[in-house]
């Protein structure tokens, strides 16, 4: 952190900061501490990988808490998109209702017209607005891992106070540990040649689970032939390219520790944005077509075990039946019977 007697994240704007995120450190560090001990029940040794599992296992555990947020947001946000292909052309009805019409009357009459739109169908605009809060949550989590990580060693040297479960001893221990060849605390410009070497694959191999993350959902998750997803599309490879670039920046400047909980983290997105595209795609796009035509042989499937007729021979018979009744009562739909109500004898 430059000044090797001063931890610089305690002062200024960040110390500041990072005083209303110490709840989270301290929980942060009860963890990575409670999984450490329990390795070493296991037999591992106190100093080496039983403090690299527990930073990984710590990912495991944020990634466990943030995932029912995940899915609930995900939920809402399809159902959002689904509602709004059904009003989309209602919208554009009234749109063009009030097209060329730049009056206040006529613009607070389309406003009061879209709203009442939404609130007669359930549908919330902002819906797709919670899809950001598992990033927002994941946000504050690395923020507080970085601080950690990096006060550490001045925790072991004994130029900070004691954070959570880290105190001087357990401080020491954990920055003692070293694997492949570099230590948890070394960053690119302070490791060794080999530890250069194992920090550099670490880094690319962030970039890469990012790169490829972005390149799936941009291949397989955006609807096609749509005009009004080019600027979606355009801000996709712009992240496909910039964001793995920034990584490369700002993973050199990091602490080998705080790479370990990175690449984790990256592989856990990464999985998790697999399932999303798998489970719940995009209305309209690759993925989506995949899972219709996956549903549908599922459910063939499971009324050939039900002894059912399948989608196809349903439809079949729907339609032979539909044929024989234009055979006997013509082409001519049937116009429903009103009933009638008994008039009362006076």
């Amino acid at each position: 952190m430059g000044n090797q007697d001063q931890f610089l994240l305690d002062s200024g704007f960040w110390g500041w900061l990072y005083k209303l995120l110490t709840p989270i450190e301290w929980l942060m560090t009860q963890i990575m501490a409670v999984f450490h001990k329990f390795m070493v029940m296991l037999g591992m040794h106190p100093i080496g990988f039983s403090w690299v599992l527990s930073i990984i296992f710590l990912v495991l555990v944020v990634q466990a808490c943030v995932f029912p947020l995940f899915y609930k947001s995900i939920k809402g946000m399809r159902k959002m998109q689904a509602q709004m292909q059904v009003l989309q052309p209602k919208l554009m009805r009234i749109q063009n209702k009030y097209k060329g019409k730049n009056d206040p009357a006529s613009k607070e009459a389309m406003q009061r017209e879209t709203m009442k739109l939404y609130q007669d169908t359930g549908a919330n605009p902002m819906g797709g607005c919670t899809s950001m809060l598992p990033m927002f949550v994941q946000g504050p989590v690395f923020m507080c891992m970085f601080y950690m990580l990096s006060a550490i060693p001045y925790i072991a040297r004994g130029k900070r106070a004691a954070l959570g479960a880290f105190d001087v001893e357990t401080a020491k221990e954990f920055t003692s540990t070293t694997v492949f060849g570099v230590n948890v605390a070394d960053n690119f410009t302070t490791a060794a040649a080999s530890g250069k070497v194992v920090i550099g694959i670490f880094v690319a191999l962030m970039c890469f689970c990012l790169w490829l993350m972005q390149y799936n959902s941009m291949k397989r998750n955006m609807p096609q032939n749509n005009a009004q997803n080019k600027q979606a599309e355009t801000m996709q490879k712009m992240m496909l390219w910039i964001f793995p670039i920034m990584y490369i920046f700002s993973g050199v400047a990091m602490p080998f520790a705080v790479l370990v909980y990175w690449l984790t983290n990256n592989v856990c997105n990464l999985l998790r944005s697999v399932w999303q595209i798998y489970a719940f795609p995009t209305p309209g796009s690759p993925a989506a077509e995949a899972k219709e035509h996956r549903d549908h042989k599922r459910e063939n499937e499971r009324r050939a075990r039900a002894g059912e007729p399948s989608i196809e021979e349903e439809e079949l018979q729907k339609a032979k039946a539909e044929a024989e009744r234009k055979l006997t009562q013509g082409y001519q739909r049937e116009q429903p019977h009103r009933k009638r109500k008994n008039k009362k004898k006076k």
